[in-house]
């Protein structure tokens, strides 16, 4: 766990304040709340039962939210007085047992929660292991990062804030056990608040994460600590926990099982490197679970899992085009109002196999800015998402686009070939190709209609690169590389055939 310190956010009133608005969510009112109906909006689909307990991630909405708004969609439409949202200790190494917030309720920009102070009491009574420490809840993200989920889903719920310090099994067992108690003559729904793998690369999380999620789902504490303990013996480069929120999971399958549940459903599940800003070399999982007390369809569909892809290379017809299109623009204006990103699914196959791409953005006909990923490494949907963002945001030859311009931009996405090294700048084919320059560890590139839209000749092309790479005039002619592509280009104007 990373353990953080900072001051005190806990007011004089005993009222807890925001920590980490404007960091993990937005501070501003209109922007989190319309990040928050954004997911619920595009949220997995519940199943009819009332869910019982529900886990959930605690990670940046940019990276988890939508995640998290799968297992808030499933509880929608039920009626609960109170949802216990039980966090993971980040910030208190030393402190083993677990916290519940006894001050009048947490502040978020959306206003204040209140406490079930009643529960809080009669669980502080019922279990010597709960206390209240202060220091546990002034800097814990866990916790806060649910509550503008549960002001959005369940306006009326009172909140049950609960800090467990440690994954001992006996410590959750016991306080799970205590906690369904205290909660049996009361609506009440119980999340687990845990994000699972941390550091693996992508494809190691996923088999990482799948199986935690698949034992989590059992209800048998005892295997769940088998799996966890074999999967980290195994040596995964980079994995540092399976599960951070063990704790909170290993109290919320306790109580489940004495709140009767017998059935657990994965609801969906993503890592970091599925959304637009994500680095698959190094990645956080994310997975939405829901246990309920009777049978239901526990069948996710095709929608929870990162599609694998889809090797046909045959061009995008028009309709395929346009998803696209409008996926790009989507992600610039969903990140304008809300400083999030949507997460790309429900994609056709076709639109899921790698491929490199470049997003250009222009107003009135003028660049507005044009960034790209060459290597054909991760999904076409996914990264046309996260290039739509780059070229709207850190082009730093643009300002950062405003929301006053989207009605004056235009989008083209160009999908790439391979490339092809050439020996020279006379096997290049103005108009056609698209190029690489690549010396003394600087390179710089152009797409195939840079050349056409500038008026250049082979020459002039090749000294805008060196110019663009930072290299002296003429540098192109000795000893630099030089590579060739071509392009499947459309525009929001020209879909093409």
């Amino acid at each position: 766990m990373i353990l953080l310190s900072g001051t005190a956010v806990i007011a004089e009133s005993g009222v807890r304040q925001p920590a980490v608005a404007g960091s993990f969510y937005p501070a501003e009112p209109a922007k989190l709340e319309a990040a928050v109906r954004a997911y619920l909006e595009e949220a997995v689909p519940p199943a009819a039962a009332r869910p019982l307990v529900l886990v959930a991630p605690h990670a940046g909405y940019i990276f988890s939210g939508q995640i998290a708004a799968d297992a808030y969609r499933q509880a929608m439409g039920h009626d609960y007085e109170v949802v216990v949202v039980l966090g993971t200790n980040h910030t208190v190494a030393e402190f083993r047992g677990v916290s519940v917030h006894t001050g009048p309720g947490y502040r978020t920009p959306l206003g204040m929660v209140e406490t079930d102070q009643e529960l809080v009491e009669r669980l502080l009574a019922a279990e010597e292991a709960v206390t209240f420490s202060p220091a546990v809840h002034e800097r814990e993200h866990s916790v806060e990062v649910h509550l503008p989920f549960i002001q959005v889903a369940f306006p009326k719920a009172k909140i049950f804030p609960a800090v467990i310090g440690t994954p001992d099994p006996d410590l959750c067992a016991r306080f799970g056990r205590t906690l369904a108690e205290v909660l049996k003559d009361k609506k009440a729904l119980i999340v687990a608040s845990s994000d699972l793998s941390h550091y693996p690369a992508y494809q190691d999380a996923i088999a990482s994460d799948l199986t935690t999620l698949g034992a989590v789902t059992r209800l048998d504490p005892v295997a769940l600590t088998r799996v966890l303990g074999r999967q980290m013996r195994t040596g995964t480069e980079g994995l540092a926990t399976c599960a951070c929120g063990e704790g909170p999971v290993r109290a919320a399958m306790e109580a489940a099982k004495q709140l009767e549940a017998i059935t657990g459903s994965i609801v969906s599940y993503a890592n970091s490197g599925d959304t637009a800003v994500g680095d698959r070399s190094r990645v956080v999982g994310y997975g939405a679970l829901a246990f309920y007390d009777r049978a239901v369809d526990v069948a996710p569909g095709p929608r929870w899992l990162p599609h694998d892809g889809d090797p046909t290379t045959a061009p995008l017809s028009a309709a395929e085009r346009q998803a696209l299109l409008a996926f790009a623009r989507s992600s610039i204006e969903r990140y304008l109002a809300t400083s999030t990103a949507p997460l790309a699914r429900g994609f056709v196959p076709s639109l899921w196999r790698k491929q490199g791409v470049f997003v250009t953005l222009e107003k009135e006909g003028r660049l507005r800015g044009c960034i790209g990923h060459r290597h054909a490494d991760r999904p076409l949907c996914q990264i046309v998402g996260g290039m739509a963002l780059q070229a709207a945001f850190n082009d730093s030859r643009f300002p950062p686009v405003t929301a006053a311009e989207m009605t004056e931009l235009e989008i083209e996405i160009s999908l790439l070939s391979p490339l092809t090294q050439v020996k020279g700048a006379r096997a290049v084919r103005l108009g056609r190709d698209g190029v690489l320059l690549r010396k003394a560890g600087r390179e710089a590139v152009f797409l195939p209609q840079v050349a056409t839209e500038q008026g250049w000749d082979r020459a002039q092309m090749m000294e805008a690169l060196c110019r663009k790479a930072g290299l002296p005039p003429g540098d192109w002619r000795q000893g630099a590389e030089l590579f060739t592509f071509q392009t499947e280009s459309f525009s929001e104007s020209k879909l093409g055939p």
